[in-house]
């Protein structure tokens, strides 16, 4: 019981990794908040957590929804153990196509949302806490068509080292959670060439599950990694490493 006692709180957690990191953080103790954006979604999710769990419409890129889920998370919990920032998402296309309208959508989800999450939480982060960023393999490799995403999510990278000496008073340690090919429901409805790309290069040959992130996520969460700060972890099956 890792996080035995211990709030958290997810965002995109009705779903793949991130309902996968909320249903491991339940089963070792902690009390959650999922935050998705449709609500049918969330109530199932919740319903497959079964306890010590509390559903959350909203919109994370969307300032009175982050409010309102913190006041309710203040209102109900006091303070926050862990916030797992995971919301995230974006097309690729190759330079040439993109568009001004795109670059918003994707640095909005995936890097406003994170820094605006951390920011609005702050109060509530008891001293110690961690927080666990969910990065991607694709800020590190140069896949094609990446641009966008992929400048996203290495951003947060840049987020992880500077909140770490900032909050390093407060003893608050940021850390990335990198994976690599996840089977998650949207890379089911990816196209086959698509996944092919992506694991033709991975040592392992395989994707993850959803459940063998929320492994890493729970080691970065809790005290097990008491003296690990700042770091970007992969769990990729060594594609960013060779």
């Amino acid at each position: 019981m890792r996080l035995n006692g211990k709030i958290a709180v997810v965002t995109g957690g009705s779903s793949g990794i991130g309902l996968a990191i909320a249903k491991r953080f339940v089963e070792a103790g902690a009390h959650v908040f999922i935050v998705g954006r449709r609500q049918a979604e969330l109530d199932e999710a919740a319903q497959h957590i079964g306890t010590n769990v509390t559903a959350v419409q909203g919109d994370v890129t969307k300032a009175s929804d982050l409010e309102r889920l913190l006041a309710r998370v203040k209102e109900e919990k006091g303070k926050i153990d862990v916030l797992v920032c995971n919301a995230g998402g974006g097309g690729f296309g190759p330079l040439g196509s993109l568009t001004r309208e795109a670059f918003h959508e994707t640095f909005t989800v995936n890097t406003a949302a994170v820094l605006f999450s951390v920011q609005g939480a702050l109060p509530l982060l008891r001293d110690g806490a961690s927080i666990v960023i969910v990065g991607s393999v694709a800020g590190s490799k140069g896949l094609p068509g990446g641009t966008l995403y992929a400048g996203a999510k290495a951003a947060v990278r840049a987020f992880a080292r500077v909140w770490t000496q900032e909050l390093s008073e407060r003893r608050i340690r940021t850390n990335v959670l990198s994976p690599g090919p996840v089977n998650t429901p949207a890379m089911q409805h990816a196209p086959d060439a698509f996944r092919h790309m992506v694991l033709k290069d991975v040592p392992m040959a395989r994707m993850a599950s959803p459940e063998e992130i929320a492994e890493v996520a729970l080691f970065l969460a809790s005290d097990a990694s008491s003296y690990v700060a700042g770091v970007e972890l992969f769990a990729d099956g060594g594609w960013a490493q060779v």
